[in-house]
C-alpha cells in the first residue's frame, strides 16, 4: 500500500481528488502512519520534548536543528542515522516529508520557526512562553487556523489532573463566582547587573550568528547568554512571569475562561537595561466572564514577594508552596499549589468534607495528546486557539515592566495601549536585517 502524507494529500485535494476522510478535518497522517518528525534543539528542553514525543511508537525523529555542536551527543547516541542541520531553514527547505516538529529553542526564535514550519504544512509543538511578542502570539494562532495545522504549546500541566480538577472545581461552582485570584513564582529568572563589558572568542563547535537568530547583532559573552541564561535578557527571553506564568496561569484562563485585559499596572521591579527584573509585582484587570464578578483582577508575583497576609490567612494551616494560586470566591476559596502534585484544596475545608458532588479528573498524556491529534485522533488541550491569546496576556504584563506605576490600558481589537505610545514599540520588536519575520 503506498503511504499516505500530508503533502501527497493535500495536492490530491487540490486537484479535485477526495482525500481520505482523516484529512477532512485534521491536517495530519492518518492513524496508521508514522509521523516524521523535526526537533529544532538538541538538548536541554529540545532534548525532553524529543525525548517525551519518540515515546509514542508513531514518531520518528528524522531531523534536529542545533546551533551548538556539544549538544548533539544525546540525539546522536539514541537515533544515530538523525540528520543534523546548523541552519533551521536549511532542515525545513531539505526535509520535504516533515508531519511534525518541536521548537524549543531560545523564546526569540519560537515564532520564526513555528510560522516557517506551519507555512509549510507541519504540525507544531512549541515550547512555552508561545513567542516573545504580542504581536507574534496574534500571528502564530492567526497562521495555525489558516494552515489548519495541528498545534500544542509546551505547559504539561495543562493535561495533569491536579489542574484538571482545578478548573473542573472553578467551573462546577463550587467556590461561586471568582472574584480576584492571586499567583505566585518563587523563582528569580532575571538580572540586576549590567551587561559585562566585554567580547569573548565564540567557540569553533558554535554558531553565534545563527543563535542570535531574529535578535541584533551583539559581542559574545561566554556564559552569558547560552545556555539558560537567556531567560533572563530582554532581547531573548521573558523573565520569570513569561516563562513560569504560561504555567502557573494556564489553569487560571483555562477555568475563568479569560479573554483579553483591560488594563495592567506593574508595581514591582523595573525591567534594566538589557534583563528582566528579579521581582516582579503585576496586576490585571479583566472583563467579566460567567465564571466570574465584574472586572476580575488577577495579581501575580515572582521573587520574594507573596500574595498579602489578608489572602494567606484563608490558607489556615496549609503551607503557602513556592509556586501557585489562590482564588477568591463569592463564596469559598480554592488553593491550587503549583508544585509537589498537590491537588487543589476548597477551603474552608468544614464546608467541602462532605461534598460527593465535587469533580475530579484523571491525567491525560500532553505529549501524546499531540501525537494523536497530528494522527487524526481527538485534540490537543493547549492548542495556539488557547496559548496564543493567554501568551498575549502574560507578555502584556512583562511589558508593563518596563512603565513601572503605570496602568497600561490596553485594546486587545487594535493591538494598542490607548494610553502610553511609548509601550507600543514592544509589543512587537525590529528583526535583525535577513531574518524578518512575514506577517508580523
Amino acid at each position: 500500500m503506498k503511504k499516505i502524507t500530508r503533502r501527497s494529500a493535500l495536492k490530491a485535494a487540490a486537484a479535485g481528488i477526495a482525500a481520505p476522510m482523516v484529512f477532512r478535518h485534521h491536517a495530519t497522517a492518518a492513524p496508521s502512519e508514522t509521523l516524521y518528525h523535526a526537533s529544532f534543539a538538541a538538548d536541554g528542553m529540545g532534548a525532553s520534548d524529543w525525548g517525551a514525543l519518540t515515546a509514542s511508537p508513531h514518531v520518528k525523529l528524522v531531523a534536529v536543528a542545533e546551533v551548538d555542536a556539544n549538544r548533539i551527543a544525546k540525539v546522536k547516541t539514541r537515533f544515530p542515522d538523525v540528520k543534523v542541520y546548523t541552519d533551521w531553514r536549511e532542515l525545513l527547505d531539505k526535509e520535504k516529508n516533515l508531519n511534525s516538529a518541536n521548537i524549543s529553542t531560545p523564546d526569540h526564535m519560537h515564532a520564526s520557526i513555528s510560522l516557517r514550519a506551519m507555512r509549510q504544512g507541519i504540525n507544531v509543538y512549541t515550547q512555552k512562553p508561545l513567542t516573545q511578542t504580542i504581536a507574534e502570539s496574534r500571528l502564530m494562532a492567526k497562521v495555525a487556523a489558516e494552515m489548519k495545522v495541528v498545534t500544542q504549546m509546551g505547559i504539561q500541566v495543562h493535561a495533569d489532573k491536579k489542574h484538571r480538577t482545578c478548573v473542573a472545581l472553578i467551573q462546577s461552582g463550587a467556590i461561586g463566582k471568582v472574584k480576584e485570584v492571586h499567583s505566585w513564582s518563587g523563582k528569580t529568572w532575571g538580572d540586576d547587573k549590567p551587561r559585562p563589558d566585554r567580547k569573548d572568542e565564540v567557540p569553533a563547535t558554535f554558531d553565534w550568528d545563527k543563535w542570535l537568530g531574529v535578535a541584533a547583532e551583539r559581542p559574545f559573552i561566554k556564559g552569558y547568554y547560552h545556555p539558560g541564561e537567556w531567560r533572563k535578557r530582554l532581547d531573548f527571553g521573558t523573565g520569570t512571569f513569561g516563562d513560569m506564568g504560561c504555567h502557573i496561569l494556564d489553569p487560571v484562563f483555562s477555568s475563568l475562561a479569560l479573554t483579553a485585559p483591560k488594563s495592567v499596572k506593574s508595581t514591582g521591579e523595573e525591567a534594566h537595561a538589557d534583563s528582566w527584573g528579579l521581582e516582579t509585582a503585576v496586576t490585571f484587570v479583566f472583563p467579566e466572564t460567567k465564571y466570574t464578578t465584574d472586572n476580575v483582577t488577577l495579581y501575580w508575583t515572582n521573587g520574594k514577594r507573596r500574595p498579602p497576609a489578608e489572602i494567606v490567612k484563608h490558607l489556615g494551616d496549609h503551607k503557602l508552596e513556592f509556586q501557585g494560586s489562590i482564588y477568591i470566591g463569592t463564596e469559598g476559596v480554592l488553593y491550587s499549589p503549583y508544585d509537589g502534585g498537590r491537588m487543589p484544596i476548597l477551603l474552608p475545608e468544614e464546608k467541602y468534607k462532605e461534598r460527593k458532588d465535587l469533580p475530579s479528573l484523571p491525567s491525560e498524556n500532553h505529549y501524546l495528546q499531540f501525537v494523536d491529534a497530528c494522527r487524526g485522533v481527538g485534540k490537543t488541550g493547549a492548542p495556539f486557539s488557547f496559548a496564543g491569546p493567554m501568551t498575549e496576556s502574560i507578555l502584556l504584563g512583562c511589558l508593563s515592566t518596563r512603565f513601572p506605576e503605570k496602568s497600561l490600558e490596553w485594546d486587545a481589537a487594535k493591538m494598542l495601549i490607548t494610553n502610553e505610545s511609548a509601550a507600543n514599540k514592544f509589543v512587537s520588536r525590529e528583526y535583525r536585517k535577513g531574518w524578518e519575520v512575514a506577517g508580523v
